[in-house]
C-alpha cells in the first residue's frame, strides 16, 4: 500500500473527529449557560432610587475561540409605590444568534415603566427597523410591555441609568458587589463614547458618527440567512444554498 494514501486516512479521520468536535462544542454553545445574577441601584428622573435585579444567560452563534454572546437577558424591579414587580426579557433571536437588546434606561412616571433598549448588534438594528436615534423603547401597560414610538416617551426621561455593554470581568464584579451602586454604573457607562449611550437622544445621529450603530449596512433577512438590501447575489446564494 502507498504509505501517503495511509496518511491520508489519517488526515482524513483526524478532520471527522475534529468537525464533529467543532460541532458539539456549538452545539453546547447555542444550549447555553448561566445565568449570572445581580443587582444595580437605579437612579430615576425624579431622584426615587429603585433596586434592578438582572440575570444573563450565554449561549448562541459565535466565533470560535470568543466568549459566548448574551443569550437572554432578564430584569425584575418593583416601580416606586407599588409592591408588585415587573418582569422585561430581551430574548434570544433565531435569526440574529443572541439576544435582541442591551438594556439601557428604566424609568418610572406616575407608576407606569418605561424601558430604553438598543438593537444588540448590526442584525437586530435592521431586524427592529434601523431606529434613529437607534434605541427601541416600551412601556408596560399593566398586563404586557409595548413598543412605542420616541414621541410618546416621555420628555421627563433623559439618563441612561443601568450598566450598559457589560465585560465578562465587569459582570463578575457586579455580582461580587450584592448590589451595585449608582456610582459603578456612571464608572462603567463612562468607558462609553457612543452618542446614543451618554444620554437618551431625540433627535437623528449622524451616518458615519464613530462607533454608532446607524453605520450598520442595510440588511434584510431572506431565507435563512441575512443579505445586502442592495444586492442581487445574496438572494440568488440564498436561493442555491437554503432548503
Amino acid at each position: 500500500m502507498n504509505p501517503c494514501e495511509g496518511l491520508s486516512d489519517v488526515i482524513r479521520s483526524f478532520v471527522s473527529i475534529l468537525l464533529v468536535g467543532v460541532s458539539m462544542s456549538a452545539d453546547a454553545a447555542l444550549f447555553g449557560i448561566g445565568p449570572d445574577r445581580w443587582k444595580e441601584e437605579v437612579l430615576l428622573h425624579n431622584g426615587q432610587k429603585i433596586i434592578v435585579k438582572r440575570s444573563q444567560t450565554y449561549g448562541g452563534r459565535h466565533e470560535l475561540g470568543q466568549p459566548l454572546p448574551t443569550k437572554e437577558h432578564t430584569i425584575v424591579f418593583t416601580p416606586p409605590g407599588s409592591d408588585k414587580t415587573v418582569t422585561w426579557t430581551s430574548e434570544y433571536g433565531e435569526e440574529l444568534g443572541r439576544t435582541n437588546f442591551n438594556l439601557l434606561a428604566v424609568h418610572v412616571l406616575r407608576g407606569t415603566p418605561y424601558l430604553v433598549a438598543s438593537p444588540n448588534l448590526c442584525l437586530s438594528y435592521n431586524k427592529w427597523g434601523r431606529p434613529n436615534p437607534p434605541y427601541v423603547f416600551f412601556k408596560y401597560d399593566g398586563k404586557e410591555w409595548r413598543r412605542i414610538p420616541l414621541d410618546q416617551l416621555p420628555l421627563e426621561f433623559k439618563t441612561l441609568n443601568v450598566a450598559i455593554n457589560l465585560s465578562e470581568q465587569d459582570v463578575h464584579e457586579m455580582v461580587s458587589l450584592g448590589i451595585a451602586p449608582i456610582e459603578k454604573v456612571r464608572e462603567l457607562n463612562n468607558k462609553l463614547s457612543q452618542p446614543e449611550y451618554r444620554t437618551i437622544l431625540r433627535e437623528a445621529v449622524k451616518r458615519g458618527t464613530e462607533g454608532s450603530s446607524v453605520n450598520c449596512e442595510e440588511m434584510i433577512h431572506y431565507k435563512c440567512g441575512w443579505i445586502s438590501a442592495r444586492g442581487e447575489f445574496g438572494r440568488k446564494l440564498m436561493d442555491s444554498t437554503c432548503k
